[in-house]
């Protein structure tokens, strides 16, 4: 058993962000990301499918070219292969993610279902 806190030590860095792994198991990866007013905003496309929840500050994302507002409390889906970029992020922005990577032969395009 491991026991932490999302909060504790956790100062933003002073310019771009911090990524730390929470937790790695089988193909789950959950993150803790810490972000700075200072960024570049960097676009990724990635092999998993990706949940994340901003659970302090305020963030403007670039989500297959549409604007994505997101406040305290917020979360998004984005589901592999998905370009996303960070475009303005408040200081201390903090975030926690989660990595769903495709076991292997498992297809990486399955979609969510909505609630």
């Amino acid at each position: 058993m491991k026991i932490g806190n999302l909060f504790a030590g956790a100062p933003a860095p002073e310019e771009g962000e911090r990524f730390e792994a929470l937790l790695s198991h089988r193909n789950l990866v959950v993150e803790r990301i810490l972000s700075s007013a200072a960024i570049e905003p960097t676009e990724y496309v990635q092999p998993q499918d990706e949940w994340v929840a901003l659970l302090q500050g305020e963030a403007t994302l670039e989500v297959a070219g549409e604007s994505v507002e997101l406040r305290a409390g917020d979360h998004l889906f984005l589901p592999a292969g998905t370009p996303h970029s960070v475009r303005r992020v408040s200081q201390g922005a903090l975030w926690l993610a989660v990595h769903l990577h495709p076991s292997a032969g498992e297809e990486s395009d399955k979609q969510i279902a909505p609630l």
